[in-house]
């Protein structure tokens, strides 16, 4: 099998475990909180990501590392897992998983958004066009398509779902200028994640054991939602012969998330739901074609 074969085996095995997280979160929040559901998912993460390093003969990586890398290990670790997912998850507590998963989706523009200040990029038409389109798509979605009424069926959900985005767009400008190793940093990513959920959910909520189905979801988030996914997903980029072969492919993972959503959750999907996804989608391939930098995740 030649390299790019295996490139589209490994995206489409990354695409699909991205497709089933968004009802793996709602499943979780039916007998966990938030706070809960994101302590036991990043430990599963940290295990992973520790049994990755050790296969990978990486663990040595690790002890090279300086104190200022340790340092920024510690604030990137802040921004992603902690504050970004106890927005999100907080989002999907809040909100169907039909809108969550969109509206989270739009962080490819919020990139393009927090570059113009950052990054010192420039905005052409072609930009505001894609922000005009996705932003359409965000108001159909949370509106159930009346957005001329502008009322939200949950402002506070929706505001939380497009708030994680800005923690991710800047978790990745941040995290791209690092040249350390992927899953070195990832790892310890997550352990200081883990430290910082463990303060806040001792503080906010209190440790409990989760029930069966519980335990089996938190599971599935931390390996498929923060964990193998990753790697999978950097082996596909990797082989590949060009980045766009298999990055469009991660376009479908929304789509089959919703179907997902109706089969393993019961959520009615609803036509506003589609058609606000399309905008948000179609927005951010204008981007995308213009040439901005990307890299994805859920």
């Amino acid at each position: 099998m030649d390299l790019q074969k295996r490139a589209y085996i490994y995206a489409i095995i990354a695409v699909l475990f991205w497709s089933t997280v968004a009802s793996a979160f709602k499943i979780a929040l039916r007998s966990l909180d938030f706070l809960q559901l994101l302590l036991y998912s990043s430990l599963v993460s940290v295990i992973t990501t520790f049994l990755i390093l050790l296969t990978q003969h990486k663990l040595k990586v690790i002890k090279q590392y300086s104190k200022q890398e340790y340092l920024s290990s510690a604030l990137l670790g802040f921004l992603n897992p902690f504050l970004y997912y106890v927005i999100l998850f907080k989002a999907y507590s809040l909100l169907p998983a039909q809108e969550a998963q969109p509206l989270n989706y739009t962080w490819p523009i919020v990139l393009v958004l927090l570059s113009i200040p950052l990054l010192k990029q420039r905005v052409g038409a072609s930009t505001i066009l894609a922000i005009t389109i996705s932003f359409i798509g965000v108001l159909i979605i949370s509106t159930h398509g009346n957005i001329l009424s502008f009322r939200f069926t949950n402002l506070t959900g929706a505001s939380l779902a497009l708030g994680s985005t800005i923690i991710w767009a800047l978790f990745w400008i941040y995290n791209i200028k690092d040249k350390r190793d992927e899953v070195a940093k990832i790892f310890l990513n997550f352990v200081f994640g883990f430290i910082y959920i463990l303060v806040a959910t001792l503080l906010f909520s209190k440790i409990i054991l989760p029930d069966i189905s519980g335990l089996l979801s938190v599971t599935y988030v931390g390996i498929f939602e923060m964990g193998i996914t990753f790697v999978v997903w950097s082996k596909a980029l990797k082989l590949s012969k060009t980045t766009a072969k298999v990055s469009n492919l991660i376009y479908f993972a929304p789509f089959l998330s919703l179907v997902v959503i109706y089969l393993i959750v019961g959520e009615k999907i609803l036509f506003s739901t589609i058609v606000g996804l399309i905008c948000i989608v179609v927005g951010i391939l204008i981007q995308q074609y213009k040439g901005y930098p990307n890299s994805w995740k859920d």
